[in-house]
């Protein structure tokens, strides 16, 4: 293990959910914290409690400028980073004939231009330094796929593929790079921030009988207070995996949809060596 104490975090995303529970159990060992959030007003009893070991920005990750301001203001602030975590964003429910333009590219740009945005405005600095890690907050949805939420998926899937380049990427200098894929939690992810396309009645039987697997799926979440022990043995790790589950049902959908995956990719490989002429 690595040294755990006094550690410097970039946060975004700390209003709620995740961000506010790893913000808080980084703070509550002693490390500093670059919070931010679409209003800092949510971050106001963190600033009373923790003084100046939290840093409060306000951010809208969907602006890229903003993004590589925060960040270096962060780094003005505090003097270095290291740990670099990319919590922004929703969910987006709508069967894919069912998502406007507008929803498809406000989807992508959180989840997924977001999160490049930061990483992006995050990596001199870690270069610089000589060390580092990037968490990047993606999803079992990152690596299997469920109706209605496909826009979703599409933002974490490609999350997941240039996180799994960067990794490559930059180890020589020291960062390591984590995607963390969650499965249910009792977040807000599906409440309150989640936005939903307008219904098409064709989907209607289909519809439900998604939302009944939907529930079966996610019958006993996780609680978001208990996966801040998890993070911290991440960041803490001397050498961090690039991706970890947190809670327990995504092994097994994993294992089932690759298994499934394998079965057909080799079902079908007389078609690919055909191919290849």
């Amino acid at each position: 293990m690595t040294d755990t104490t006094g550690k410097t975090w970039f946060i975004t995303g700390t209003s709620r959910g995740f961000g506010r529970e790893w913000a808080v159990a980084a703070l509550e060992r002693g490390d500093r914290v670059a919070a931010t959030a679409r209003s800092t007003d949510s971050l106001d009893d963190l600033v009373q409690t923790y003084g100046d070991a939290i840093l409060p920005i306000e951010l809208d990750v969907n602006d890229r400028a903003a993004d590589f301001a925060a960040v270096q203001q962060a780094h003005e602030h505090f003097g270095r980073l290291d740990v670099v975590v990319n919590n922004a964003g929703y969910g987006h429910f709508g069967f894919i004939e069912e998502i406007s333009e507008e929803e498809a590219r406000a989807q992508l740009e959180t989840n997924l231009f977001g999160a490049l945005w930061i990483t992006q405005a995050a990596l001199p600095l870690l270069r610089e330094q000589g060390s580092g890690h990037i968490i990047q907050v993606s999803s079992i949805g990152g690596i299997s796929a469920f109706p209605l939420v496909g826009i979703y998926h599409a933002s974490k899937w490609a999350l997941e593929g240039f996180s799994q380049a960067l990794a490559q990427e930059v180890a020589d200098f020291g960062i390591h790079v984590t995607l963390v894929e969650p499965g249910g939690f009792s977040t807000d992810w599906s409440g309150d921030s989640a936005s939903h396309s307008t219904e098409n009645p064709a989907y209607a039987a289909f519809r439900q009988k998604t939302m009944e697997q939907r529930a079966s799926r996610n019958s006993t979440p996780g609680d978001p207070t208990a996966s801040a022990a998890a993070i911290l043995d991440v960041v803490d790790a001397a050498e961090p995996p690039l991706r970890v589950f947190f809670g327990s049902a995504p092994l097994g959908i994993a294992k089932a949809d690759y298994a499934r995956r394998i079965e057909t990719w080799e079902q079908w490989n007389h078609v690919a060596e055909k191919a290849q002429g």
